[in-house]
């Protein structure tokens, strides 16, 4: 299935919304016009959002939006190391670091934030360290080092646990924070699923200049696949899924997932992600 986006430019200053104007578009899909079953919805949850106390709370934050793992240059050499990596499969071959009890995490526009951090014991335990038989990763080290991070408030600066792995000349990177406690949403969720929308997965991750964002967009076995229509506004951008199309034959009661990327009018920056679906910010991969 072709990837397309379309984008129209509509005035909403009479929601209080935008000073000019916000875009909207579509992709994942087939179609000539963006989904108008999604714009009330997505005006709702924009409109609720947008100069909200939860909007100020989820600004002033450390919200990840990326993957707090970051594997090795070149991973993986082969088949045998990416099935030990995804069945967890780890053995540790080294003495794991203390670590301070504290950390900070910085923007950068200079914000910072100090904040408790994950020792390595329980960063290496979220990678798995199964260390049972069949393939399997070895760690031979450990040392608190930094690594950049997507967040809520755009790239930052984290430390992070580098582990060696045996076989590779650069660190598998994990993240040392754990995320803040999310703001009670200002709208309420749909209720339940329908086939005009569905709720996303999760972000999978932000291009380096922020003008496109893939996420892990819902849908079911008995459709042409998902698409994601986006409206944007001066605080947020606003992502519904839907399905496209429907199959014949029979069909059987399951939820998948495929990564679609939107095209955004202007960089992300700190503007919050929002599902329409939830009403809640999408979640990040960690």
């Amino acid at each position: 299935m072709r990837s397309t986006a379309h984008r129209t430019v509509l005035s909403f200053t009479a929601l209080g919304l935008l000073t000019a104007g916000c875009g909207t578009g579509t992709a994942g899909s087939d179609e000539s016009s963006p989904a108008p079953h999604t714009r009330a919805r997505a005006l709702a949850v924009a409109e609720a959002w947008d100069g909200s106390t939860a909007a100020e709370v989820w600004r002033s934050g450390y919200y990840p939006i990326g993957d707090p793992v970051q594997l090795p240059d070149g991973a993986f050499h082969s088949g045998a190391d990416k099935e030990a990596y995804l069945s967890q499969n780890l053995a540790l071959r080294a003495d794991l670091p203390e670590s301070p009890r504290k950390a900070k995490v910085t923007w950068r526009n200079g914000d910072s934030l100090t904040l408790p951090l994950i020792d390595a014991r329980a960063a290496y335990d979220t990678l798995g360290g199964n260390d049972r038989p069949g393939p399997r990763l070895t760690v031979t080290g450990a040392k608190l080092g930094e690594t950049t991070l997507v967040t809520s408030r755009g790239p930052a600066t984290v430390p992070a646990w580098l582990f060696t792995i045996e076989g590779y000349d650069t660190p598998l990177k994990r993240v040392a924070l754990s995320p803040a406690k999310p703001p009670k949403p200002p709208i309420a969720p749909v209720g339940s699923l329908s086939s005009e929308l569905w709720e996303l997965n999760q972000v999978v991750g932000v291009a380096s200049d922020g003008r496109s964002v893939t996420v892990r967009a819902h849908h079911g076995a008995c459709d042409d696949g998902p698409a994601v229509d986006v409206l944007e506004t001066k605080g947020s951008v606003v992502l519904s899924g839907y399905m496209v199309g429907t199959k014949d034959g029979v069909c059987t009661a399951q939820l998948l997932a495929k990564k679609v990327t939107v095209e955004l009018d202007r960089p992300l920056g700190d503007r919050i992600l929002l599902d329409a679906f939830t009403g809640r910010p999408v979640r990040g991969a960690g």
